[in-house]
């Protein structure tokens, strides 16, 4: 079966129908909100190892600001927005309430600015997080407990920018059948905005990387575009086993089913609890819990209170996407910049309306490894990639993608006013002949000419300047600072509520919840 990237006119006349038969409505109901991580540093490049603060509310409750895997890792949480503009107007806001927050608590603690952590401590010294005593909470920890254990800490303070993406009337198959070009055409994403190409050595101490040295302390590659997205980054060698199809929800969902029941044996041999009764892992599987499947994309569906994510998806169908490859572009202040938000938009777009045949267990395995020699080589002159079967030119193919979405780009203008996709085409294919301006690139050309090549005095830099520049910018409005702290003060009022109105034991808690029955 042909390829929907096979340079054919019928493809091309397909997409065009495809877009024709969108009406206006549904594009303007496209919807958009992003999810970004960042470590909590010190000026310098430490980790700051303090609790979450304080003035941020509950971890656990708070609706926009949480944390990721470890209690100093940050998560900022948009809500689903018409337009790009209004996403990344809440994303600012949203750092403007952390920063005020963090400089209440008299400290000079930033936001890591990179994918790539700060300079990291022994692995036992990173804090896992932590959400209280309700039983819900404490899953959440024995959760992260269980991430150390398998794959280390490290690892896992790697922080990124998840973009949610819906469009109005698309069906579980659409979606689907847009998370298939996704895949196989990710490297693009990869290649534009990559920015994670150099490391502190810390994060490798004492493991084989087949990184070279840059400067004092850095390790790099001189082509790379994404560490975060290659095997140093979410790998996972007893994931890698499954091969979980795309081909729709039913195949999706036994997919995932299969890996959240069946004991795995490497895990079985870390067991549950240690010798002082400790829970060491939520359970012995090849998934703890949904979560846990790594990916560049995933569908999602917004699940109700206590509800397991595959049960919702298999109820109710897919409700979005989450598209999970992107780096922190430290050039950008708040991670990301209204260009390459509106070209992901168009992008995803192309995804959904460009034919999409089933995967196949040859060509799953083809795109990991596309995904990989993009990360660690996407930069080297002449690099090809597989394309059903064949090699080809990895900026040919590139172009290819980039040249076809030129009518969705126009056709969004022409609903919203102005060039905003067409312009950050135009920068995809500029960036396609001069690789130099790419993001990755303009990393280790920065760290060379300034930082003397080293990774941590760069990033603490950039990460000090985002914090004067968020820190100075004026309030949304004169009350935003007592609006921030009624949120944080409610989420805290919010999680000892849940922690008083218990009554089950965390051993039938967590029997109940992980139950297969539970998954739909």
């Amino acid at each position: 079966m042909a390829h929907p990237d096979d340079n054919t006119n019928d493809a091309v006349s397909l997409l065009n129908t495809r877009l024709q038969a969108l009406s206006a409505e549904r594009l303007r109901g496209i919807r958009r909100g992003i999810e970004k991580e960042s470590l909590r540093a010190l000026p310098g490049g430490a980790l700051a190892q303090t609790p979450h603060p304080l003035e941020l509310g509950s971890a656990l409750t708070h609706p926009t600001v949480t944390t990721d895997f470890s209690e100093s890792q940050v998560e900022l949480i948009t809500g689903a927005h018409l337009s790009v503009a209004g996403c990344l107007g809440e994303l600012g806001e949203i750092h403007q309430a952390v920063f005020h927050a963090l400089e209440a608590e008299g400290g000079q603690e930033r936001l890591w600015v990179s994918s790539m952590p700060c300079c990291l401590p022994a692995e036992d010294q990173i804090p896992i997080g932590q959400y209280g005593h309700s039983n819900v909470g404490r899953a959440k920890t024995v959760y992260r407990t269980g991430l150390s254990h398998r794959y280390g800490r490290r690892m896992q303070t790697i922080s990124g920018i998840h973009y949610n993406w819906s469009i109005p009337g698309a069906t579980s198959d659409d979606y689907f059948g847009l998370i298939r070009n996704f895949r196989r055409q990710s490297f693009v994403l990869l290649w534009l905005f990559g920015a994670s190409p150099a490391v502190c050595k810390t994060f490798v101490d004492g493991l084989p990387h087949g990184l070279d040295p840059l400067g004092p302390g850095t390790l790099h590659l001189p082509y790379a575009t994404s560490l975060r997205m290659g095997r140093l980054g979410y790998q996972s060698d007893a994931q890698s086993r499954l091969a979980v199809s795309y081909n729709g929800l039913a195949g999706y969902g036994g997919s995932l089913q299969a890996a959240l029941t069946a004991p795995y044996p490497p895990y079985e041999k870390i067991g549950l609890r240690d010798a002082d009764g400790n829970w060491k892992q939520l359970s012995t599987h090849l998934l703890q819990i949904e979560n846990e499947f790594y990916g560049t994309i995933r569908p999602k569906r917004t699940i109700h209170t206590g509800e397991r994510p595959l049960h919702a998806l298999r109820e109710r169908g897919v409700e979005y996407i989450e598209v999970r490859c992107m780096d922190l572009d430290p050039f950008e202040t708040i991670g990301i910049g209204a260009t390459t938000a509106h070209f992901i938009d168009v992008f995803l777009l192309h995804c959904l309306l460009s034919d999409s045949p089933p995967d196949t267990p040859d060509e799953i395995a083809a795109m990991a490894r596309n995904q990989h020699l993009t990360a660690a080589r996407g930069r080297e002159p002449g690099l090809k990639l597989e394309r059903d079967g064949r090699e080809i030119a990895l900026v040919d193919w590139a172009a290819e993608i980039v040249d076809r979405c030129g009518p969705i780009a126009r056709r969004l203008d022409e609903l919203h006013g102005g060039s905003a996709h067409a312009d950050a085409l135009a920068a995809a294919q500029r960036a396609l002949t001069i690789p130099a301006t790419l993001p990755s690139a303009r990393v280790i050309e920065v760290m060379q000419r300034e930082y003397g090549g080293e990774f941590a005095p760069f990033i603490d830099a950039r990460s000090g300047q985002a914090r004067e520049q968020i820190l100075s910018r004026p309030l949304p409005d004169p009350d935003a600072p007592a609006r921030w702290a009624a949120t944080a003060a409610r989420s805290l009022v919010e999680q000892r509520q849940i922690e008083e109105a218990e009554t089950q034991t965390f051993e039938d808690f967590l029997a109940d919840y992980l139950s297969p029955a539970r998954l739909g």
